[in-house]
């Protein structure tokens, strides 16, 4: 077994995708490591400089899964 991280992709206040980061950046027509990403300090201090940061994208990783993986 091993562990799935799932995250939950905004825009400002809209809620946009929920999945794994390879599905989410499909549905959003992204890299799975920007979805990663998007969950680092880097990305949350560039969101509170921003002049619109309703328009940002922002990730929020949930708790770890264990999915069983063969």
């Amino acid at each position: 077994m091993r562990f799935v991280n799932e995250y939950a992709v905004y825009k400002g206040d809209e809620f946009l995708v929920l999945g794994t980061a390879e599905e989410c950046a499909k549905q959003l027509n992204v890299s799975a490591d920007y979805i990663k990403w998007l969950t680092m300090p880097s990305a949350k201090r560039r969101v509170e400089k921003s002049k619109n940061p309703e328009k940002c994208m922002v990730a929020i990783r949930l708790e770890d899964e264990e999915e069983e993986v063969s």
